[in-house]
């Protein structure tokens, strides 16, 4: 019965800290950066790989209608943008109720002699960011009264499920219910990346950033507690060796990301810029970097290195014989070479090598059935389109699919392919200069195809220093952060306006992604 009641009384902090955050326009951000990171970051990192090991691949699908459908819709029938956006808004709040049934019954498993109290402790923990988006959601639009009567059904159905105990939590199960909860994810995810309501006019100039920052740091701080809680008292292990995977990751990155910021800093100060003259070597920023094949040599070998680079040069070549120009050019370029690699750049890569790294441990999770290589390429390919990689973010992607097993033919892919292949650059193309793209890409996919090279790192990295560089590497991504809070930050990967949600979704061609 207490874990009953503390539960309840986080989900009531929620206005409670809403009401002492929303005063002024700064702590407004800082809520809003809170909220952004908790419980986006929940999502990606905690929900989704369960609804994975439950639901397999069509559970992605049913994320993605949830997510992009309400924008689609919104954009073919402009009359009803608001009652598409007020539906979303309904199917979110309506997950999030199904899901406090859940929450108090596996309170009642928690009780049992042989679970762990951190079960309890976890579903209490992820309440308070659950409980602070209802009201930061629902009081904007539709005043305090529907917020808390929300907030006291989600308290009621908390008591239905922990009276009904293990036989409803059966009925509710992932199961059962998996592609329900998998649409309702996505509707969550679109209702948290727009923003349900306007944010002051008197931050015009970004002046208030620095609070978003701020807030976005303390939501990754819960989001670290919430992890740590789950690995250790849930039940559910494929997910938490999920996130474990994920910390792999980072440790074994860590030290080779630094060692490419270095030599992009090196390069800058040596004239190699993104304002070059030169169209050869602005293609050969765009495509490589060079300090992208860093990764690869340190990481999957000097084969894999020597491949790519051979790839890139072939298609560098042919772009710039061709004189397509690269899209994206880089603005406001600092004049410090390590203001360019520890600063600039990292604002550019920070998001996408996140993204890499979630993307992989979403589709190279086990029970995702991609184990065919033209399947896994084709999956590539319609991920890439719309999105506007660099060649760092390729290079992590290429990495964390080559340790989730994929294909060589997948891994060189993205090796080759991800600074290019989006519609943004195709459009800057003719069907002639498309078609020799394409040529080249069927080319170098056939080629590894019959060489079928093995990956290895080159070198073990004492796990001291690894650690040490993951400290100084999310200090980098945290001051990132701080400069351009979390919504400019992740807007960066798909070119969105991190601005209120205005029913339009106005994309923003200025920012960058070119390295």
């Amino acid at each position: 019965m207490l874990y009953l009641l503390a539960s309840c009384i986080a989900l009531l902090l929620g206005p409670l800290f809403y009401r002492y955050l929303s005063t002024e326009n700064g702590l407004q951000k800082g809520l809003d950066g809170f909220i952004f990171v908790s419980l986006g970051g929940l999502v990606l990192v905690h929900i989704l790989p369960e609804l994975l090991e439950h639901g397999g691949f069509l559970a992605i699908i049913f994320v993605i209608i949830g997510l992009w459908g309400p924008t689609a819709s919104e954009k073919l029938f402009h009359r009803y943008s608001e009652v598409t956006h007020n539906l979303t808004l309904t199917l979110g709040i309506g997950g999030l109720l199904l899901h406090t049934i859940t929450d108090g019954s596996a309170m009642v498993l928690a009780q049992h002699d042989d679970n762990s109290i951190l079960l309890a402790l976890g579903v209490i923990l992820h309440r308070l960011p659950v409980g602070l988006a209802i009201w930061w959601l629902l009081k904007p639009q539709l005043g305090a009264r529907w917020a808390m009567a929300v907030l006291a059904a989600m308290m009621l159905l908390t008591g239905f499920g922990y009276f009904a105990g293990e036989q409803l939590l059966t009925q509710l199960s992932l199961d059962n219910t998996v592609y329900l909860q998998a649409f309702v994810t996505g509707s969550i995810l679109h209702v948290v990346l727009h923003q349900p309501h306007g944010e002051s006019h008197e931050d015009k100039q970004g002046k208030y950033e620095y609070h978003a920052g701020i807030g976005s740091l303390l939501g990754i701080a819960l989001l670290g507690l919430l992890l740590m809680v789950d690995s250790g008292g849930h039940e559910h292990h494929n997910h938490s060796h999920s996130t474990e995977q994920l910390a792999d990751w980072l440790l074994t990155l860590a030290p080779v990301l630094l060692l490419s910021y270095v030599a992009a800093s090196l390069r800058f100060h040596f004239g190699l810029s993104p304002d070059n003259t030169s169209l050869a070597k602005r293609w050969l920023q765009r495509l490589a970097g060079p300090e992208a094949l860093i990764i690869t040599a340190l990481l999957l070998g000097p084969v894999f290195a020597l491949l790519q680079l051979i790839g890139l040069v072939m298609i560098g070549t042919a772009l710039t014989l061709t004189k397509v120009e690269p899209t994206d050019p880089h603005l406001h370029l600092p004049k410090s070479a390590l203001r360019f690699g520890f600063s600039h750049l990292v604002d550019r890569s920070a998001p996408w090598i996140i993204l890499s790294l979630i993307l992989a441990n979403l589709i190279g999770h086990p029970s995702v059935p991609l184990a065919n290589p033209v399947t896994q390429v084709a999956v590539l390919l319609l991920v890439f389109l719309p999105m506007r990689f660099c060649n760092l973010g390729g290079a992590v992607l290429a990495l964390s699919l080559a340790y989730s097993g994929w294909s060589t033919e997948a891994v060189m892919l993205a090796l080759l392919v991800a600074p290019i292949f989006n519609l943004a650059q195709l459009k800057l193309m003719n069907w002639s200069q498309r078609g020799l793209l394409f040529g080249l890409i069927l080319a170098s996919l056939v080629i590894i195809n019959m060489l079928q090279p093995q990956w290895h790192a080159l070198m073990i990295i004492p796990d001291s220093v690894n650690t040490l560089s993951l400290t100084v590497l999310a200090c980098l991504f945290a001051a990132s952060l701080l400069r351009l809070g979390p919504r400019k930050f992740m807007a960066r990967i798909m070119h969105l306006q991190p601005k209120a949600h205005s029913h339009d979704h106005g994309h923003d061609h200025g920012h960058s992604h070119k390295h």
